[in-house]
C-alpha cells in the first residue's frame, strides 16, 4: 500500500527495460502511482546473476560485499555504515521488498559489523594454530595473515614457501610443518579411535568421499549409518556456525553429491518394494 518492487528486463540490447518504464520524466510510471494512490514503485533491473540482481533490488541503498548460502535460500550483505537505514527502509519495507523480489533471506551487516567479524574469525583462527602447533602469539598470527587457516594447508607447504614469511627461517620452517604433520597423525590415530568405538556400519565407511575425520565428526554427532548420513540435508554439514563439517574446507556441492550417493540404497529399495 505504500511501496512495491518490480523486477524487468528486455532480450532487445537496445531497450533500457527500467527507462521504458520510467517513461520521459517518469511519466509512465508516475501515471500508475497516481492511480494507487501514491504508492511508491522501485523499478529494478532483472539479472540471472543471483548478486547483482540482490544488490539491484536493495537499491537505493549500495552494497559494499555479498555472502550468498544458496543451500539455506539466504544471503548476508555488507552495507556502509551510514546507508543502513536506507537499506533496511522505513519499517523494514526496503529489505523485506528486496527479500520477497530475489526469495532470499536476507541479513544486512555494516562494514563496521564486518570488520569486527573478521577480526574475531581472525582471533579465533590464531586460537587453534597457537593451540594444535605449540606456538607463541605472533608466530600463529604471521600465519594466518599469510592465509594459512588450517594444520592440514601447513603441514603440506614445502620449507621454501614458508620460510619466505617475514620473521621465519629455515628451521622455524621446518619445525613449524614437523608440528603440523605430528599433530595431524595424533588426531588421525585419535579419529580412528573414535571411529572403531562408535561406527559399525561399513557402507557408511566406504561412502564415496568420506574420510576418517569426517567419520569422527559424524561419530560426535550420532551419525552412525549410510542412513543416518542420507537423511541429513547440506547445510546441516556445511553451515559455517552449526555445520557438522563447518571446520572442514569442503565445497557444499562435494558434501551434497555425497549425500545423494548415500540416498541411492532408497531409491533401489523403493524399485525393490514396488
Amino acid at each position: 500500500g505504500s511501496r512495491a518492487k518490480i523486477s524487468v528486463f528486455t532480450e532487445d540490447s537496445t531497450i533500457d527495460p527500467v527507462g521504458a518504464c520510467v517513461g520521459m520524466r517518469g511519466s509512465r510510471v508516475q501515471a500508475v502511482v497516481n492511480e494507487l494512490q501514491g504508492e511508491k514503485i522501485d523499478i529494478v533491473m532483472w539479472s540471472d546473476n543471483q548478486a547483482t540482481f540482490l544488490a539491484n533490488s536493495l537499491a537505493p541503498a549500495e552494497v559494499s560485499k555479498i555472502f550468498l548460502y544458496e543451500e539455506k535460500n539466504k544471503v548476508e550483505v555488507v552495507i556502509p555504515d551510514e546507508q543502513l537505514s536506507l537499506a533496511i527502509g522505513r519499517k523494514g519495507q526496503n529489505v523485506k521488498l528486496a527479500s520477497s523480489l530475489t526469495n532470499l533471506e536476507i541479513d544486512i551487516l555494516t562494514e563496521e559489523e564486518e570488520a569486527e567479524r573478521r577480526q574475531l574469525e581472525f582471533k579465533e583462527k590464531t586460537q587453534m594454530m597457537i593451540k594444535s602447533l605449540d606456538v607463541e602469539d605472533v608466530i600463529a598470527q604471521l600465519l594466518v595473515t599469510e592465509g594459512y587457516v588450517s594444520v592440514e594447508g601447513i603441514a603440506s607447504e614445502s620449507v621454501e614457501n614458508l620460510e619466505k614469511i617475514e620473521g621465519f627461517d629455515n628451521d622455524l620452517a621446518k619445525e613449524i610443518i614437523s608440528r603440523a604433520s605430528n599433530y595431524i597423525k595424533d588426531q588421525n590415530e585419535e579419529d580412528i579411535k573414535i571411529i572403531n568405538e562408535n561406527i559399525k556400519d561399513e557402507e557408511l565407511k566406504k561412502l564415496t568421499g568420506i574420510n576418517n575425520k569426517m567419520l569422527s565428526l559424524l561419530a560426535k554427532n550420532n551419525i552412525l549409518t549410510l542412513n543416518d548420513f542420507a537423511d541429513l540435508a547440506t547445510f546441516e554439514l556445511t553451515d559455517k556456525e552449526e555445520g557438522i563439517f563447518k571446520n572442514l574446507d569442503i565445497d557444499e556441492k562435494v558434501v551434497d553429491s555425497m549425500i545423494m550417493k548415500a540416498r541411492e540404497k532408497w531409491f533401489v529399495e523403493e524399485k525393490q518394494e514396488k
